[in-house]
């Protein structure tokens, strides 16, 4: 079995310690009101909670190092080589529905390429981590991508756009839904595009396409997909960081798959 680096345990331990604060947090929203501001606000404190317990854990251990931060945002270091991507609580409709599939994500990067990455699924208590050339882990199992090599065969994830998105998202998401839905054996939308990733990492999943993410969405998912043997590109040949537009498959897949999302027909301008 490999074990994470110094760093990689950082990324875990702050993972962790910011999962316990989100399960006391989970156990509460059933109590809540049901209305937009009074879950709305409950959510987004626990939110902010989470990633000032994780910013505080790893600025400690890597005092030197940048963020990319969902609330924060980009926050500088004197290290320019290293900086983290974190998104202390994916899933947030998930959890604010009181419906137990969200996630810490926690990814670095270092001179420009992701390195490692760690996904914490609170509810299962499952951390999910990788670091480049060290493979990628679920406790001690050592994760590898699904092995199919047909489409009519696999299952796979997506999300959708939700309401107040452009209408040419909409409409884009369902045309690859209809391009997508003949040739395979089911799609599902969980709700958390880094456990997506991390269950194609696994073999939970065949494979994964999503637009319009951001990058503490999709990074350290990137990275357990990668060192699991599996690919992750984007969809129309950009950045995936910078789009935040992403497929992730097994190498056998990933072409087919590829093919069957762009055939699909835009409509109208579909940007950021």
């Amino acid at each position: 079995m490999s074990k994470p680096s110094a760093v990689g345990n950082v990324m875990i331990e702050a993972a962790r310690k910011a999962g316990r604060g989100l399960a006391r947090d989970f156990g509460e929203v059933e109590y809540l009101q049901v209305s937009t501001k009074g879950p709305g606000d409950f959510v987004s404190n626990a939110d902010h909670q989470a990633e000032d317990i994780i910013y505080d854990a790893l600025s400690k251990a890597r005092p030197g190092y940048g963020f990319v931060m969902e609330e924060r945002g980009v926050i500088e270091g004197s290290d320019k080589t290293n900086r983290f991507i974190v998104d202390p609580l994916d899933g947030t409709l998930n959890f604010l529905h009181g419906q137990p599939h969200y996630a810490v994500s926690i990814a670095l990067e270092r001179e420009g390429t992701l390195f490692a990455g760690v996904v914490y699924d609170i509810a299962r208590n499952e951390i999910f981590w990788a670091e480049k050339g060290r493979g990628a882990w679920l406790g001690q199992r050592k994760l590898r991508v699904a092995g199919r090599t047909r489409l009519e065969h696999s299952v796979f994830a997506t999300g959708t756009p939700w309401v107040g998105k452009e209408a040419s998202r909409h409409s884009r998401f369902a045309a690859e839904l209809a391009a997508m839905t003949p040739v395979c054996a089911g799609i599902r939308r969980y709700g958390s595009a880094a456990l997506d990733l991390a269950w194609v990492a696994c073999g939970r999943f065949d494979g994964f396409w999503e637009r319009h993410l951001s990058p503490w969405d999709i990074a350290a998912g990137i990275v357990l997909v990668r060192e699991a043997g599996g690919v992750c590109t984007e969809i129309d040949g950009g950045d995936m960081l910078r789009t935040g537009s992403v497929i992730a498959s097994n190498p056998d897949l990933h072409p087919a798959l590829e093919r069957q999302i762009r055939k699909a027909p835009a409509f109208g301008t579909d940007e950021r």
